[in-house]
């Protein structure tokens, strides 16, 4: 009986332990995703609140993002060089606002079906009115990991200039169902549908 009690109490601690592990939680969006949502990666604070955090493809070593969920493959790249390119694109991005110089950067990458990478690209397009090629991007993203939470925000701002506000408004639904309703992902969209109709989107 005594060995019995400790057994169950030995298997308790190990699963609070396990529940409660950064390794339960799901990777950041974006191009992911970091940002608002609590993002561990060593690059976050560099960046200001005023726009997405990064969400560079994972390195030895980062933690993932979300508690409470499983990981998914937003962040499975470990790749140093890949990750120092996505991080050069990152900058014309958002540094710069060179979005044509940002896809070339970013599909010389390698990695089109990487969800961040994909992502950024159709972020990229959507900037520079393209927004055919910008869905066919964030789809690409979307399939490549359903719960990419950044493309999801990304996608939903693409919804709400189309005119879509109820396809912007699931969108809003999923990030809630990824990360909540405190993430950044949900608290951008969500400011954004209470903006008035036609109100210019800052991301």
């Amino acid at each position: 009986m005594f060995a019995k009690m400790i057994k169950l109490v030995t298997l308790g601690t190990f699963a609070a332990a396990l529940l409660g592990s950064p390794a339960f939680a799901a990777g950041g969006g974006g191009g992911g995703g970091g940002g608002g949502n609590g993002s561990t990666d060593p690059y976050a604070g560099a960046y200001s609140d005023q726009r997405p955090q990064p969400t560079y493809p994972k390195r030895p070593g980062t933690k993932a993002t979300q508690k409470g969920k499983k990981p998914n493959n937003q962040s499975s790249i470990g790749d140093p060089a890949f990750a120092a390119g996505y991080r050069v694109a990152y900058d014309t991005i958002y540094e710069r606002n060179d979005y044509a110089a940002a896809i070339a950067q970013l599909k010389s990458l390698g990695h089109d079906d990487h969800p961040n990478v994909a992502n950024l690209i159709g972020y990229s397009y959507r900037k520079l009115g393209d927004y055919e090629q910008s869905q066919a991007w964030y789809e690409r993203a979307l399939k490549a990991d359903p719960n990419h939470v950044l493309t999801w925000q990304y996608y939903g701002l693409w919804q709400l200039e189309r005119g879509n506000r109820e396809q912007a408004l699931y969108h809003l639904s999923r990030i809630a169902a990824i990360c909540g309703t405190d993430c950044e992902e949900y608290r951008s969209l969500a400011a954004a549908l209470d903006k008035p109709t036609g109100t210019a989107l800052a991301y």
